[in-house]
């Protein structure tokens, strides 16, 4: 690693930063009082967090209600003609 050209463009070089993140991420909501998690809970809400700390829910659920859209009605989306686009404009318009 090249320290001095990191340091010099403001570059974090130490540990600090990702333990600040997994603490604040996963710690604080795995381990608060009276919390209890199996590891399946854990697999499915941490992404989730994940997304939702690093300031990308938006982009995500839009993502995601297009992955179900296609997986629900794909089918039928392509038998009669329609483009998935269109219904994506037609949320993406209500949402704002």
């Amino acid at each position: 690693m090249h320290y001095a050209e990191y340091l010099k463009a403001g570059f974090p070089i130490g540990g600090g930063v990702v333990e600040s993140a997994c603490g604040h991420t996963v710690k604080d909501r795995m381990e608060g009082t009276g919390r209890r998690q199996s590891i399946e809970g854990a697999e499915s809400t941490l992404p989730l967090r994940s997304v939702y700390t690093g300031g990308d829910w938006n982009a995500y659920w839009q993502w995601y209600m297009k992955l179900e859209r296609i997986r629900l009605y794909g089918r039928i989306f392509k038998s009669v003609g329609i483009a998935d686009d269109y219904y994506n404009d037609i949320l993406t318009k209500k949402a704002a």
